[in-house]
């Protein structure tokens, strides 16, 4: 297996690049501190004319992201638009029409179907598990105490009703500070061992890709030649890269820290267990 460059700052290989596809939560912030290095970095970069397009698996739509991102002080400067996983969300449930659904997820992602309401005119219904013709789940209601078990005995119901679960966040688990926080991703697993149909609405699945890759062009003015994918999780930011042919910058101090910043050996066994080696390895962005 090939090695990995490592590198100590983006604009060693960003010229090679004129367009930029990069994960938020571990690059740019960790969900209580934003990262100015990782910012600056990006702000740099579309300075010299690149594109930047922030893509996450956050379950709610764009307008509620960028509102984070200026709480923790990420300069808008360092990109031209944000696509969420709740962007290709919304999509699903407008798809959907007036049909009633049961939600399972914190009472801060119902900002999902106040966009639904303003795109369209009507909010669905969200109903229990019994009345409900699908499920959206945006995460864990209460995350910081619970884990994805409390929920077995709900999906269990949800699942004998042979209902379609849409999993805004296909994440397993993120870093909250210095918490390990369990995600959409891994109630949907359990849900696919009781044989329920799951959809996925982010990464690494490639609608996300066309939406983000879409951003790219609009804001370049023409379509992208060569695009880097940045990011930390290899289920989701490094394999929806590989899927779509993109190089990636994978970024050591996030989701895979305790591995991939022990050592070099430590990194070529991650690599060897995931089957692929990023393009090029950086320690945290900037």
């Amino acid at each position: 297996m090939p090695s990995t460059r490592l590198i100590a700052s983006l604009s060693e290989i960003s010229d090679a690049y004129d367009a930029i596809l990069c994960d938020i939560w571990g690059v740019l912030h960790d969900g209580k501190a934003a990262f100015p290095a990782a910012a600056e970095a990006l702000a740099r970069y579309r300075r010299a004319g690149g594109a930047v397009v922030l893509i996450t698996n956050a379950p709610r739509p764009n307008a509620p992201i960028q509102a984070q991102l200026d709480r923790l002080g990420v300069a808008r400067e360092a990109y031209d638009s944000i696509v969420t996983s709740g962007d290709v969300t919304l999509g699903l449930i407008e798809a959907r029409g007036e049909a009633p659904l049961h939600h399972i997820g914190p009472e801060r992602d119902l900002s999902l179907y106040d966009a639904i309401a303003a795109r369209t005119g009507r909010r669905p219904a969200l109903v229990g598990p019994e009345a409900a013709a699908y499920a959206i789940c945006t995460g864990l209601e209460h995350d910081h105490d619970e884990t994805p078990e409390d929920y077995r005995a709900r999906l269990e119901r949800l699942a004998a009703r042979k209902l379609p679960f849409v999993c805004a966040n296909p994440d397993l688990v993120i870093h909250r500070g210095a918490d390990l926080v369990y995600c959409a991703g891994a109630l949907a697993q359990i849900y696919e061992t009781l044989g329920g149909e799951v959809i996925y609405a982010g990464k690494p699945y490639a609608p996300i890709y066309d939406a983000a890759l879409a951003a790219c062009a609009a804001a370049l003015g023409r379509a992208p030649k060569r695009v880097l994918a940045i990011g930390d999780g290899f289920r989701t930011d490094v394999a929806g890269a590989r899927a779509q042919g993109l190089d990636v910058l994978f970024v050591a101090g996030g989701i895979h820290r305790d591995e991939a910043m022990n050592g070099a050996e430590a990194r070529a066994a991650l690599f060897a267990r995931e089957g692929y080696t990023p393009a090029a390895t950086i320690a945290a962005l900037a």
